[in-house]
C-alpha cells in the first residue's frame, strides 16, 4: 500500500528537519516535500495526517528479551513484536538468554522465522559468546552472522574470564560485529537485591555496590584498547561508569554505550515499598547516578536509549523482593519516559531520535533513515499527547513495570514497517 504522510514535523538527523509530507511507494521512502502543502489525494492508497506530530526513521530497540524459544508464557516473539510496534519500535534486538539460548545457527534461524510471521516489528538476533552463556569458549561468530546474527552478548551473564573476554573482542573484530557487554563482577553482586547504600540498609535488603559494574566497564574498555574490538557497555547504571566511558571516548577506544528509561527516571528510592517490579539489573542507583546517566545522554557519552525489555510472569515476581526475578517490560513506555527528558529540556527532539533510532542503527550496521530508496520504518507519535500507563492493556504478556498508573507525555500515533501500518493509535 502506497502511503503520504502529510504535514508532520520530519526529523531524520543529519538529512531533513522541517514540516513536510513524506510519500511511501513499494515499501521504500520515495520523496520528502517540504512544506506540509496538501498532497495530491490520488496519488496515496492512504494519507495519515500528521500535524502536529513527529514523523521520524523507525525506532530501534538495541536489548530486548522475548523468551521464546524455551518461556513462551513470560512473552513470546509474536506478542513481544506487537508490544513493540505499540511503542514506536519498528526493529527490536534480541537477547540470546532463551532456553535454549541462541548459540548457534539453528536456534537465530527460528527466531527469525517466527518474527516473519509475527509480521509486526523487524527482530534482529544477538547471539551468545560462548556456548550455553556458561563463560567457557567461544560460540561460532562467523556461522552465527551468517544466520542473521548482528551483535554478540552473554546477555546478563557476565564474561567474567578476562582472556576469553579479550578473545571474544578479537574474533567478534574479525566478524566485524560488536561485542555487548553486562558490565557485573558477579563475585561483587552476588546475594544483592538492591543498590547498596543508605536506601538498602533502612530497607533490611542486601546490597549491591556501584563497583561490581565499575571494576568491569575499566577491564572491558581496557580490552576493547588492546584488542581494537567494538565494544558496546549496555544499561550504564553508575556515575562512574559514564565517567570512564566518556574518558575512554576521549583517548579513542571504540566504545559506545547504552542506558535503559529506568535507569534515567527512578533512584533506589523507588524501592521504598518493597514493590518487585523495581528490582532489575543492574540496579535502581542514587540521584547522583541517575543524573550522571542524563548528563551522558545530553553530551554523547552514552549513544543510545534501549528499554531492557524483560518479561516476568507474576509467578517470579509476586513473592519477597529479595526473592523476585529481576528485570520490568518497557518497550510500551520506553518512547514516553525518554520524552520526559524533552520535555525537561534536556534533550532537543533530533538528539533523541539519535539516540533510539539513528546511533542503534550505526552501532550494529543496520539501515535507518528517511532518505529516498530507503526501507519506509517510520514511526510518528504525538510529543504533547498525555496518557495513562495501564499495563493490563499492555500488547505484552507480562505486567511487570514500576510505571504502571503513570501518566507521561507522548503517544504513539503509528508505526509503520516496510510500508505497513503495523500500529495505529488513536486520536
Amino acid at each position: 500500500m502506497d502511503l503520504i504522510i502529510s504535514g508532520g514535523r520530519i526529523i531524520d538527523p543529519g538529512h531533513f528537519d522541517g514540516e513536510g509530507d513524506l510519500y511511501v511507494r513499494d515499501g521504500l521512502v520515495a520523496e520528502i516535500k517540504p512544506g506540509g502543502a496538501d498532497p495530491p489525494r490520488e496519488k496515496a492508497g492512504r494519507i495519515i495526517e500528521a500535524r502536529g506530530k513527529i514523523v521520524t526513521p523507525g525506532l530501534i530497540d538495541m536489548r530486548v528479551h522475548l523468551r521464546e524459544p524455551g518461556h513462551e508464557y513470560k512473552e513470546t516473539i509474536a506478542s513481544g513484536c506487537r508490544a513493540a510496534a505499540a511503542g514506536g519500535f519498528t526493529a527490536v534486538c534480541v537477547m540470546p538468554s532463551t532456553t535454549p539460548p541462541n548459540d548457534c545457527a539453528q536456534v537465530t534461524d527460528y527466531i527469525r522465522e517466527k518474527a516473519r510471521d509475527a509480521r509486526a516489528a523487524k527482530v534482529y538476533p544477538v547471539a551468545a559468546i560462548s556456548p550455553g552463556l556458561a563463560g567457557e569458549g567461544l560460540t561460532a561468530f562467523h556461522e552465527l552472522k551468517a544466520a542473521g546474527a548482528v551483535a554478540l552478548s552473554d546477555d546478563g551473564c557476565p564474561v567474567a574470564n578476562s582472556l576469553l573476554m579479550r578473545r571474544a573482542l578479537e574474533y567478534a573484530r574479525g566478524a566485524d560485529m560488536p561485542i555487548i557487554a553486562h558490565c557485573e563482577d558477579p563475585d561483587l553482586s552476588a546475594g544483592g537485591a538492591m543498590n547498596e547504600g543508605p536506601v538498602a540498609t533502612r530497607l533490611g535488603l542486601p546490597g549491591i555496590p556501584n563497583a561490581a559494574e565499575v571494576v568491569m566497564v575499566q577491564r572491558d574498555i581496557e580490552l576493547a584498547a588492546l584488542t581494537k574490538g567494538r565494544l558496546h557497555i549496555a544499561h550504564v547504571s553508575t556515575r562512574e561508569a559514564v565517567a570512564m566511558i566518556r574518558a575512554a571516548k576521549a583517548r579513542g577506544v571504540t566504545v559506545t554505550a547504552e542506558a535503559a528509561p529506568h535507569h534515567f527516571s527512578l533512584t533506589d528510592e523507588a524501592v521504598c515499598d518493597y514493590d518487585p517490579n523495581t528490582k532489575m539489573s543492574p540496579p535502581l542507583r542514587t540521584a547522583e547516578d541517575r543524573d550522571a546517566v542524563r548528563e551522558g545522554l545530553v553530551d554523547g557519552t552514552i549513544d543510545a536509549i534501549a528499554s531492557d525489555h524483560a518479561p516476568q510472569s507474576s509467578i517470579e515476581k509476586r513473592v519477597e523482593f529479595d526473592q523476585a526475578q529481576t528485570g520490568i517490560i518497557g518497550l510500551e513506555t520506553s518512547l514516553g519516559l525518554a520524552l520526559q527528558l524533552v520535555h525537561e529540556g534536556l534533550l532537543s527532539l533530533p538528539r533523541l531520535v539519535e539516540l533510539m533510532a539513528y546511533n542503534p542503527a550505526r552501532i550494529l550496521g543496520l539501515a535507518s533513515g528517511l532518505n529516498t530508496g530507503m526501507p519506509a520504518d517510520i514511526t510518528i507519535f504525538d510529543p504533547e499527547k498525555k496518557h495513562t500507563v495501564v499495563a493490563a492493556n499492555f500488547m505484552s504478556k507480562s505486567r511487570n513495570t514500576p510505571f504502571d498508573g503513570w501518566t507521561l507525555k507522548g503517544q504513539v500515533m503509528a508505526t509503520i514497517v516496510d510500508g505497513q501500518i503495523v500500529f495505529e493509535g488513536s486520536d
